[in-house]
């Protein structure tokens, strides 16, 4: 900017991370410390101390003015560091996949009330779907959606879709939570979700669990193709493919037996 001054957002970023990176020095500090140390008013200092503390990354030591990190950092790091092994073990298998079919492929997780795309491998043919990877999509009219809910608690779901409005994409879409919640005890017991034109007209999707060494769902894996190439012996074979690759990569996860696809 030419004043040289930053945005008072961009100013808060920096004191924060300024904070975290200087608690990550020692075990703990005082306000006064920090204070000097970050060149910022204690009365600063301690306001973003408090925030920290609130979110769970920062504790107090006792009845002391002294703040030491949480593990909840190292959570989000090793989270990450999950999403990118998962990433690059999934890209193996679904570039197989991709060879062997010429279809879309899609890895997909749960984030909040939608899921996020974190891998991608186009069509061979011309078609192009409108998916990116960092893109998010509806859980109730998805095929790797409906695989991230299914082995939830009906509690759960319902949690996880209480503020989320249906809206019908085309006439296949869902409507309620409830006749999701039904179809979801099918996807559970089969073992596979479909998207059968609820997303998008002209479109279908077949989706199969991806888990991790707590036996919990981590992601979703999906093959995408044209309904004028979909066939009932496709769908078996596409299923048992991503079946075979889903348990491959589960088992590089930890995950001691794959459930599906025996």
């Amino acid at each position: 900017m030419t004043n040289g001054k930053q945005p008072e957002s961009v100013s808060s970023v920096l004191k924060t991370f300024g904070i975290l990176q200087a608690l990550s020095t020692q075990k703990d500090i005082g306000i006064s410390e920090l204070a000097q140390r970050l060149m910022m008013s204690k009365s600063t200092v301690y306001r973003f101390l408090q925030t920290m503390k609130t979110m769970g990354y920062v504790s107090q030591e006792g009845e002391s003015e002294n703040y030491s990190l949480t593990l909840k950092l190292f959570e989000l790091g090793s989270t990450a560091l999950e999403y990118v092994d998962l990433v690059d073990l999934a890209d193996i298998e679904m570039r197989r996949i991709s060879d062997l079919t010429l279809e879309a492929l899609h890895l997909g997780a749960l984030d909040g009330d939608s899921i996020i795309y974190i891998h991608k491998i186009d069509s061979k043919y011309n078609l192009r779907m409108q998916s990116r990877v960092g893109r998010r999509n509806p859980l109730y009219s998805t095929a790797i959606g409906k695989v991230l809910l299914a082995e939830r608690e009906e509690d759960d779901v319902k949690r996880i879709l209480s503020d989320v409005e249906f809206t019908k994409s085309t006439e296949r879409t869902h409507e309620t939570i409830e006749s999701l919640i039904d179809e979801l005890h099918t996807v559970r017991e089969v073992g596979f979700g479909e998207d059968n034109e609820e997303q998008e007209v002209g479109l279908r999707c077949l989706a199969v669990p991806v888990y991790d060494r707590f036996n919990n769902v981590v992601a979703g894996m999906s093959v995408s193709l044209p309904t004028i190439r979909f066939t009932e012996e496709k769908k078996a074979e596409y299923i048992a493919e991503l079946h075979a690759a889903a348990a491959r990569i589960s088992h590089k996860l930890g995950c001691k037996e794959y459930p599906h696809g025996k």
